[in-house]
């Protein structure tokens, strides 16, 4: 019997091909065969010429790939294969569905990695030049999703910390605005919604709660919320410049 290849779920990161990590660059240029979400951009992808690509993206709202496909798709490829990528966006264990890719993998005795990536929190963060805590303000953090699982409650609970940021915010952060004001949130809380963060066609708006509550511009791209104090704008702030991608190729020195 062949041996098995191993799998490796590696974080794409929020969307720039120049924010994977080194680690997740240097497998993602040795995989054999890549099975990758609708979110990770070409430019990342053409970093893998070798490689035989997989669409296996999920996006709300559209057409997406079950996920025992994508579990049975990435253990076909290990019996092929010798290094088999999964690449994920963002980070692969922040709302990624990855304990069922681990499970369905180690189920079939399937050596499997995880590379980490930046989620898109804290590139959002970086982008809009606002700490998601501050000293006095804010000290906990909370990260959550209002998409459920068949069964759940579609009406989550929102959690209680200084700064919330609700990934796939979309429609969804209009409901938890109006939550958050019916719990007695004031109106004037800062809000920054970010759409397609890192990518040259990155949007950040500023605005407050009560101008959430009543309604988003309809968006091409993912959306990411970000709510509390310690997203006050600075005084002294000032706009930031696009995201520059960086040339990931190794220059050659000088005589």
């Amino acid at each position: 019997m062949a041996s098995l290849g191993k799998v490796y779920l590696i974080g794409a990161g929020p969307g720039a091909a120049d924010l994977i990590t080194v680690r997740g660059l240097r497998l993602l240029q040795s995989a054999d065969v890549v099975l990758h979400d609708a979110l990770v951009t070409e430019e990342m992808l053409d970093m893998a010429p070798q490689a035989e690509k997989i669409a296996v993206g999920k996006r709300c709202g559209q057409l997406s790939t079950a996920q025992h496909f994508i579990n049975k798709q990435m253990i076909d490829q290990a019996h092929k294969h010798a290094v088999v990528v999964r690449l994920k966006g963002g980070d692969p264990m922040m709302f990624g569905r990855a304990d069922e890719e681990l499970r369905a993998l180690e189920e079939a005795g399937i050596q499997v990695e995880v590379v980490p990536g930046i989620t898109t929190a804290l590139a959002a963060a970086a982008a809009t030049q606002q700490p998601l805590t501050k000293r006095g303000v804010a000290r906990s953090v909370a990260f959550f999703t209002s998409s459920t699982a068949p069964g759940e409650s579609e009406k989550t609970s929102i959690p209680d910390t200084d700064t919330l940021v609700q990934y796939m915010g979309g429609r969804e952060a209009i409901a938890t605005a109006q939550r958050l004001l019916e719990q007695g949130r004031r109106p004037g809380l800062p809000v920054i919604v970010i759409e397609n963060c890192s990518r040259h066609n990155e949007k950040i708006q500023r605005m407050t709660l009560a101008d959430l509550a009543n309604g988003l511009a309809a968006a091409e791209g993912p959306v990411l919320v970000m709510l509390g104090d310690a997203l006050q704008s600075r005084a002294s702030s000032f706009s930031r410049a696009a995201w520059e991608p960086i040339d990931l190729q190794p220059k050659a020195r000088a005589a």
